[in-house]
């Protein structure tokens, strides 16, 4: 499968599409395959401040928990609430409706960190 091209991936598999000052961020449909049945989504608060590396929240499976990373410094303003009542969204749609928040960049140098969605897949076929 083919990540889109609008967005950068993370070396631990968060895609950022940033457009402006905006960020939406999720995770990739490799992570989700490797984390397999999702049941729990954790993200920061509307209104958490974080810088590039800053785990900005959790999600569980039924193999382990792994934490959420920005590639980014900002501000969340909005955390996918779908996910409260349906974590498995995630597992249906990671790159699409099973986003994991929005938020306000203030600095989107950590980006550097980060590949295109070519140079993704080839890395996780």
């Amino acid at each position: 499968m083919s990540n889109p091209s609008d967005r950068v991936y993370s070396p631990s598999h968060e895609w950022h599409l940033v457009k402006g000052d905006s960020l939406t961020l999720g995770i990739t449909q490799f992570a989700v395959d490797q984390l397999t049945d999702i049941t729990y989504v954790e993200m920061k608060k509307p209104g958490f401040k974080f810088k590039p590396g800053d785990i900005i929240g959790e999600v569980e499976s039924v193999k382990t928990t792994s934490d959420i990373y920005a590639f980014v410094a900002g501000e969340i303003s909005e955390v996918n609430k779908a996910l409260a009542d349906d974590p498995g969204l995630l597992n249906r749609d990671p790159l699409g409706a099973g986003w994991l928040i929005k938020a306000k960049v203030t600095d989107a140098s950590g980006l550097a960190q980060c590949t295109d969605a070519a140079t993704y897949d080839a890395q996780h076929p």
